[in-house]
């Protein structure tokens, strides 16, 4: 039984410390990293009035809604997109591929006009329900497959009906998309636009139609872009801290704790390695505030580790337990002020996640998933290391536990084993 413990217990710690050293570095830098960290394109975008629209609050917050709408169609990563003064919106965009293409993109006003032989607007883009990307399998070009409202495939079927033999014009922004000559009514509320050279170009002018027409006119002001030596010194500066807390935390842990700290340490190793790896699997983006909202959740974890071992030298000290009847009545003591204390962060991460934007979700996601690896490590991984460490009988002391600690009200005339 002894040599069991010991032998199962030698290769939790070979493994955890091994597998952490090959591969906590990689694992991070296989992470998605945000604007902070990787660099990207930083835009300022300026309303201005028209003839036909003029700027006021509302227009300015419909504009904010359909920016947000189309960066996040494009699949970038942890973008910013918020309000600044009265006429400009900000955006940033962490490490796009093509700059030019993403302002482009959702910089266009997208007004979608259907114009009859005499320049009549017939429809607009307020009468579409959807529109997607494709590629014309008879044909082989890119197109957009546009679906129309119940009123606006009444008026699209009026127009087709009365222009037979005639082109209809689609423009957007007042430029001309296509003019396809009408062969016969289209009844069925659909259309297509072709033109576009490239499936990731139709793709594009899909999700500026699907978001909608913008209430004003805007003007991109400022393009900058956030050079890799402001993103690499971030990084630098993010794994520094890292590093440092991680590693004051693992001398504290041992210099109080003596072997429950060791197996403390050993499960936070573990704890660090699930938290990385849940962030690659879920896709998840790194950003500052998320690495703040990791070296949180260690701090938690110690707390809790805390608080188990203070249960643990109660139990012996006090009680005149067994080390072995300690340790699992300070695990038991211990649970339901740890699942108290983390439920409400866990709340408090789920609010900033749900009400918060950009970065502040990502601090969110780090520190609600890191509190809950945090508390399953604690109150199983070190329990499980502990109690096979006290079974293979290496150190019988109580003190190597830390079980008789700094307390001086020890309890006498108790015999421990």
């Amino acid at each position: 039984m002894q040599k069991n413990s010991l032998l199962k217990l030698v290769a939790c710690i070979v493994a955890t410390v091994g597998i952490f050293l090959a591969f906590v570095q990689p694992l991070a830098n296989s992470i998605r990293q945000g604007l902070d960290l990787q660099g990207g394109t930083h835009v300022v975008l300026e309303a201005e009035d028209t003839d036909i629209a003029k700027v006021n609050d509302d227009a300015m917050n419909r504009v904010v809604t359909i920016m947000e709408k189309r960066v996040n169609a494009l699949g970038l990563t942890e973008p910013i997109i918020q309000r600044e003064g009265a006429r400009r919106v900000i955006i940033e965009l962490p490490g796009v591929k093509d700059p030019d293409a993403a302002i482009k993109t959702i910089g266009k006003t997208a007004l979608l006009e259907f114009k009859d032989e005499e320049g009549n607007t017939v429809l607009t883009g307020t009468d579409l329900k959807d529109a997607q990307a494709s590629t014309n399998q008879q044909t082989g070009q890119n197109v957009v497959n546009l679906e129309f409202s119940d009123e606006g495939a009444k008026k699209f079927g009026d127009l087709t009906t009365k222009n037979v033999g005639r082109t209809i014009a689609i423009l957007l922004d007042g430029e001309v998309l296509t003019a396809p000559n009408v062969r016969e009514p289209i009844l069925g509320g659909k259309a297509e636009i072709t033109g576009q050279k490239t499936l990731e170009e139709a793709q594009n002018l899909a999700v500026v139609l699907r978001s909608g027409a913008l209430p004003v006119k805007v003007n991109i002001i400022e393009t900058r872009t956030v050079g890799p030596t402001l993103g690499q010194d971030s990084k630098d500066k993010s794994e520094f801290a890292f590093a440092v807390g991680l590693g004051a935390v693992l001398v504290f842990m041992i210099l109080f704790y003596r072997l429950s700290g060791f197996i403390a340490d050993i499960a936070l190793m573990a704890y660090t390695m699930m938290l990385l790896g849940a962030l690659y699997l879920l896709d998840a983006t790194l950003t500052l505030p998320g690495v703040a909202g990791i070296i949180l959740s260690i701090g938690m974890a110690v707390d809790a580790n805390v608080l188990i071992f203070e249960h643990f030298k109660e139990e012996y000290q006090i009680q005149g337990k067994t080390l072995r009847l300690s340790m699992d009545a300070g695990f038991k003591r211990a649970f339901t002020t740890i699942f108290d204390s983390n439920i409400t962060t866990i709340i408090a991460a789920a609010v900033l996640f749900f009400l918060g934007t950009g970065t502040i979700r990502g601090f969110a996601i780090t520190l609600g998933l890191g509190t809950l690896l945090s508390m399953f490590t604690a109150i199983t991984l070190t329990r499980f290391m502990l109690k096979l460490m006290i079974e293979s009988k290496i150190f019988t002391s109580p003190g190597a536990y830390g079980a008789n600690g700094y307390m001086l009200w020890k309890k006498e005339g108790k015999k421990h084993a």
